[in-house]
């Protein structure tokens, strides 16, 4: 467990999330993403789990929690390692998690990502993600993290056929 959220906090925030694209340093103060205790309360639900992508030597290179709701698959946290990136190794995720939906029989995948990253929403467009329109205010408790500006979610969703 400790990996997965150290994979999870390096892929987002602190200075060593800087070496990758998908960074929320410069969006949101902290250095922590989530916690032991976080990923624990999420694996305990029986409706989800953590797909995680593995290197013979470098351990987990990648890793999204996934979540049924309903018809829906939720996808959250979806970290490939920084020194990973552009490696094919994201593909290869959403892959798994779009055979994990329809195992589960889900009609859709949906998402929620920070609005301002327009690149990140933009590669998600690439695999057949598209804005809903739907959006919440950011209102995280500060616990992972203070935002620098105000912040909304943007819903992303991929029907599955």
């Amino acid at each position: 467990m400790l990996a997965l959220v150290s994979l999870i906090n390096k892929c987002y925030r602190g200075e060593s999330s800087k070496q990758g694209w998908t960074t929320e340093a410069e969006l949101i103060a902290g250095d922590i993403r989530t916690d032991e205790a976080d990923v624990r309360s999420l694996m305990a639900n029986e409706t989800s789990t953590f797909l995680k992508c593995e290197h013979a030597a470098e351990g987990i290179v990648g890793t999204v929690f996934l979540d049924k709701r309903g018809d829906k698959l939720y996808l959250g946290m979806f970290s490939v390692d920084t020194d990973w990136q552009g490696a094919g190794i994201g593909k290869r995720m959403l892959e798994a998690a779009d055979a994990h939906a329809r195992k589960l029989g889900c009609t859709a995948i949906f998402m929620q990502v920070i609005s301002v990253r327009t690149e990140l929403i933009a590669w998600y467009e690439r695999y057949g993600y598209r804005p809903t329109g739907e959006t919440k205010p950011f209102d995280g408790d500060g616990r992972f993290g203070i935002p620098r500006m105000p912040l909304e979610f943007a819903f992303l969703e991929k029907e599955l056929a």
